[in-house]
């Protein structure tokens, strides 16, 4: 149990080296809150193959999409970044904007059996305007596709060096 714990650290903690350097190097947001959880769920069942990346993609895809949408037609132009005034029209926009893009992100998901908790995350994270362009949503998918890419290439070469060493 203690090799489990310690492998998966590590291993989700690589897998966020890698887009921690893609943040760096591009100075674009490749990390984000949601993603934390998507490493961890790929470090620690690493056998869940081309569904769970499919999943994973296709989850975040519809949650930037979803919380884009609700943003956009709801909530444009306010920000969560502090707490707005009590009972303000900004504060029911950005409550409808997050109620209706987590109803969507739900019922998409679910419709194509992409279904990923750490989506609902990015869903808010663009509906209530954190990463609310479609530039910043962009990079969120992209982001997500970059790590189910860097989890493929770990089990690749841990497949390859497995098979070296046992013949």
């Amino acid at each position: 149990m203690v090799r489990r714990r310690v492998y998966t650290s590590l291993y989700a903690s690589l897998l966020f080296t890698v887009l921690g350097s893609v943040a760096w190097v591009t100075g674009q947001p490749f990390i984000f809150p949601s993603l934390g959880p998507s490493a961890f769920v790929l470090a620690f069942d690493r056998h869940g193959g081309r569904d769970r990346a499919r999943r994973v993609v296709g989850s975040h895809l519809i949650g930037a999409v979803a919380g884009l949408a609700a943003y956009l037609l709801l909530a444009a132009g306010v920000t969560l970044v502090e707490s707005p005034d009590p009972a303000s029209l900004d504060g029911l926009r950005l409550a409808a904007s997050g109620t209706v893009s987590i109803a969507v992100t739900s019922w998409a998901m679910i419709a194509t059996d992409t279904n990923h908790a750490p989506a609902c995350a990015t869903t808010l994270i663009v509906s209530l305007g954190l990463l609310s362009t479609p530039r910043a949503a962009a990079t969120i998918v992209v982001a997500v596709a970059v790590l189910v890419a860097a989890h493929e290439v770990a089990l690749a070469v841990a497949g390859e060096v497995r098979e070296r060493l046992v013949g």
